[in-house]
């Protein structure tokens, strides 16, 4: 029987398992992480709640995480809440 050429997967190359090394930023949005909030980010943060955009869209654009966009909503008494969208416990009048 002849012996397997096959090497293992994380010693081949190419291969992201077991690589070293820095990682690759992510794509979408350059990390703001421990910088302090401008006063035009948090305009920014104000417009796009009232637009109703979505928190993590909100995060891409700012260059922050969901989370510090959530906490820094909350700090400044911002809603993120969607004003469009009725109440659950809202119900279609009966028809007759």
């Amino acid at each position: 029987m002849a012996k397997s050429a096959r090497r293992a997967a994380w010693k081949r190359p190419g291969s992201p398992i077991g690589r070293k090394g820095p990682r690759k930023a992510h794509p979408r949005y350059t990390r703001n992480k421990n910088k302090n909030w401008s006063a035009g980010d948090v305009r920014e943060l104000r417009r796009l709640a009232r637009e109703n955009t979505p928190t993590r869209v909100i995060g891409l654009k700012l260059g922050r995480t969901e989370i510090s966009v959530r906490g820094k909503a909350q700090r400044e008494g911002i809603s993120l809440r969607p004003a469009n969208r009725s109440p659950y416990t809202r119900r279609r009048a009966a028809r007759r």
